[in-house]
């Protein structure tokens, strides 16, 4: 199903169409924009531009629509933002980032093993054995299910995953971050 929009119409029914697309589709395209790191002021900018774009098409009889006037606007503000952000990325001046950040600071700033290990052995003796044979000794899942006497690669998974996951919550409770792990 092709629509086509044509702006023909009194002056008064487009203004009701873009009040109309403003208040469903901004919303959207304001929450894609954030989640993609963009400020609300990024937003309100994509919008208009791909709002222009839209009615320039519909007046030019060049707007074609598959599905709905909200998807087709949305598309465009999507490929602005992209096309915004990957221009953004290309002409980055990196030698800012530079300033202040010492690479062999940076890399002498490992976690502690000891700190580490306090966490991790938060989720019991069972846990910290699965968890070592996995990750320490490297030994495939299959190895682990019969080490443990799984049932199968798919058992030690979600039991590995569930260790992972206490040690997770352990973290989250004591509000941790990484700099808590450096010694």
């Amino acid at each position: 199903m092709v629509n086509e929009i044509v702006f023909d119409e009194p002056v008064i029914q487009r203004e009701k169409l873009i009040t109309g697309l403003y208040k469903s589709t901004f919303p959207v395209v304001a929450k894609y924009v954030s989640k993609m790191g963009g400020s609300f002021d990024d937003a309100k900018d994509v919008f208009q531009d791909a709002l222009v774009i839209f009615y320039e098409k519909a007046v030019a009889n060049e707007l074609l629509l598959v599905s709905s006037e909200k998807a087709y606007l949305l598309g465009i503000a999507k490929h602005i933002w992209f096309k915004k952000f990957r221009d953004n990325l290309f002409n980055q001046n990196f030698d800012c980032f530079a300033e202040g950040f010492d690479v062999a600071e940076q890399i002498n700033e490992q976690p502690s093993a000891n700190k580490l290990m306090r966490y991790l052995e938060t989720t019991g003796k069972k846990c910290m054995e699965l968890l070592s044979a996995f990750y320490f000794h490297k030994l495939p899942m299959k190895d682990v299910a019969s080490l443990f006497g799984y049932a199968g690669e798919r058992s030690a998974t979600v039991q590995k995953y569930k260790c992972i996951e206490k040690v997770r919550e352990t973290v989250k409770e004591q509000s941790l971050a990484y700099e808590d792990f450096i010694e």
